[in-house]
């Protein structure tokens, strides 16, 4: 059912057996005839972001932008002792034709993801919550809830059902994209469904699972979950323009976001549509905070050495090259999360062994032969520049 799988890119991730999620498309961008891929060669860990580099970049990236028929993106790479390159291409108003700016803010969706389960795991390192509690312990009335863990929900292995693949919430969206979801309402298309899997047991992406974990840490906090969001894990971490809007509010400057997610697949302006993933995926960001963010998540520093250990324990997804931890994944040795919902996707993913950040940023969620567009910039990106490292989300 087309509408069903276009809605269920709202807010995901990956995707595993039965469940379609973000980021997730068909044809390996790899296997066409593009710059970025011609221009890969001696295989060195991360080219130097020469003024040659740079030029294949460029062509890289126009290249995607121009066969994909992309409005705008916005790119970040930044390596020490390599480089660094940031640019917007397009246009980020297909009815004034201004330009992109990497100084936009903009719609993370899944990245929101990253920040839910930290707080979540400050909750571990105060010890006031285990990651071994059942979410029965906190949450009444979840399908198996006595035996699936807050390690299973943060490592996307419990067996819900992702409410976004419910059809009665996908009816409910396209009626009023404008319509703000409450997380009783979202658990409520999920609990109708029996678990897909015994907990534990499989990857499954699902954003009841962060829906949930955000409704911990408010039960044990006593405090709404933006607000504590917000003190103990934005504000430490110095991201001064990352924030959980509590509906469509989206402060200038902004681009403009192109959906397809309509009653009738028509494209339309989905810039000022309520987010429906809560704490799954509705933060708003821009492309310097994401820098300064992937490098603390995948270096933990707002963690225990322990518990960004538990975090960082990979486990496999069935999709080859990607492990997923507790809301974050290693994707071909570049950690951190994507993110795509109406109007908009992104990726923002750390390579450890050479300190390198990647931020991408892209003003529609149109897939092109059911491949995310975020995943067909970040690949061509770097395949040109770290060659051994090529991020991609190939077809599940």
């Amino acid at each position: 059912m087309t509408r069903r799988r276009t809605l269920a890119v709202i807010g995901a991730a990956l995707a595993a057996g039965t469940v379609v999620a973000t980021g997730v498309g068909a044809q390996a961008f790899a296997g066409d005839a593009s710059p970025a891929h011609r221009a890969v060669s001696g295989h060195p860990v991360m080219r130097t972001l020469t003024p040659q580099v740079r030029a294949q970049l460029d062509r890289a990236v126009q290249h995607v932008l121009k066969t994909t028929h992309t409005p705008g993106v916005t790119v970040g790479l930044w390596a020490p002792g390599k480089g660094s390159y940031v640019k917007a291409f397009g246009t980020a108003d297909t009815t004034t034709n201004a330009p992109m700016s990497p100084s936009f803010n903009m719609r993370i969706g899944s990245v929101t993801k990253t920040l839910t389960v930290t707080a979540l795991l400050h909750l571990v390192d105060q010890g006031r919550v285990s990651l071994d509690d059942p979410i029965s312990k906190y949450v009444h009335g979840v399908p198996n809830g006595h035996h699936i863990t807050l390690r299973h929900l943060a490592e996307m292995r419990s067996g819900l059902f992702n409410y976004l693949l419910d059809d009665d919430f996908v009816k409910a969206f396209v009626i009023d994209p404008h319509r703000t979801f409450t997380n009783e309402e979202m658990l409520a298309y999920s609990f109708k469904h029996p678990v897909l899997s015994p907990a534990g047991s499989q990857f499954n992406y699902s954003n009841t699972n962060t829906v949930l974990l955000s409704m911990v840490v408010q039960k044990v906090t006593g405090q709404p979950f933006d607000r504590y969001l917000a003190q103990h894990v934005l504000k430490p971490a110095h991201l001064k323009h990352t924030f959980m809007p509590k509906g469509a509010e989206f402060p200038a400057p902004h681009a403009h976001g192109y959906t397809n997610q309509t009653a009738d697949d028509s494209v339309a302006d989905a810039t000022d549509w309520a987010p429906p993933g809560g704490a799954s995926g509705v933060m708003i960001s821009n492309l310097h905070d994401l820098r300064s963010w992937a490098s603390t998540l995948a270096e933990g520093r707002l963690l225990s050495k322990a518990t960004q250990a538990e975090r960082l324990k990979m486990l496999p997804t069935g999709i080859d090259g990607i492990g997923y931890g507790l809301g974050v994944f290693d994707n071909h040795g570049w950690i951190g999360h994507n993110g795509s919902l109406p109007g908009y996707q992104t990726v923002m993913v750390y390579l450890p062994k050479v300190k390198a950040t990647l931020v991408v940023h892209t003003t529609s969620d149109i897939a092109v032969k059911n491949k995310a567009l975020s995943t067909k910039f970040a690949k061509a990106i770097t395949g040109v520049v770290t060659p051994k490292n090529v991020y991609d989300i190939p077809t599940s």
